[in-house]
């Protein structure tokens, strides 16, 4: 009889254990399942506010765009002068480059450079003067995301506005090269060389410069060989670690 009641009373150990052990895996598994819910109820509602932010930002380029671009664009065809016409459309310009980072996707250096030599023959253009463009060589035409297209871009654009505004010149040359993974522009105007003087006067120089630097790149100012400025740009193909 007491062996009986022994196993019997094993038994029920044996079965409290049991219990208690699946239980508690029941309790693990229904906890794993509240965090798991919970985390996707709060990716759900992080979508959900990171599209509201899209869609709200979207909305202000789109003002930006269509309410000051339209009042750039009077002022490019409104101005007194070419040169404030220039100005007027660097702005513009400016504001495009923008709202293109914002909702575009990461070009190629082909598209950039062209993009670059459009907008440079237009102004150039609009006062009388010429743009002799050369790309030399075959060039590669790796990507460049949106940051170090817009430096690119801003620092030709710069260049430019201290050629309008200060050379006196009658056209610019632009050289286009890659040498060991180094793209290397050359921009050099046949004006009166006053360009770099007056530029160092305000931020125009401190701003290429250290656009540069976030290419992890060089540039610097020499005399033109037939008179002006020449704009000396070097930067790495691939982005810097």
């Amino acid at each position: 009889m007491s062996i009986v009641l022994t196993l019997v009373t094993l038994f029920a150990l044996a079965l409290a254990t049991f219990s208690a052990l699946h239980a508690r895996r029941l309790r693990r598994q229904l906890e794993r399942e509240r965090r798991q819910a919970a985390a996707r109820a709060t990716e759900r509602e992080t979508l959900v506010r990171e599209q509201a932010v899209a869609g709200e930002r979207e909305r202000i380029y789109g003002d930006l765009h269509d309410d000051l671009g339209a009042r750039l664009l009077g002022f490019v065809h409104e101005a007194p002068t070419p040169q404030q016409a220039d100005r007027a459309r660097a702005l513009l310009q400016d504001l495009r480059d923008v709202v293109t980072r914002s909702r575009g996707t990461p070009g190629t250096l082909a598209d950039v450079l062209a993009d670059i030599r459009s907008e440079t023959a237009q102004r150039l253009a609009a006062l009388g003067m010429q743009l002799d463009w050369v790309e030399l060589g075959e060039l590669p035409d790796p990507p460049l995301d949106h940051g170090r297209a817009l430096h690119l871009y801003r620092i030709v654009r710069e260049a430019i506005s201290n050629v309008i505004r200060h050379a006196q010149a009658r056209q610019v040359r632009v050289r286009v090269a890659v040498r060991e993974q180094q793209l290397r522009l050359e921009l050099t105007d046949d004006g009166s060389g006053a360009g770099v003087a007056a530029a160092a006067a305000g931020s125009g120089l401190r701003g290429m410069r250290e656009r540069a630097a976030e290419l992890a790149g060089d540039i610097d100012w020499q005399a033109g060989t037939a008179g002006g400025t020449k704009v000396l740009l070097s930067m790495p193909l691939a982005a810097a670690s």
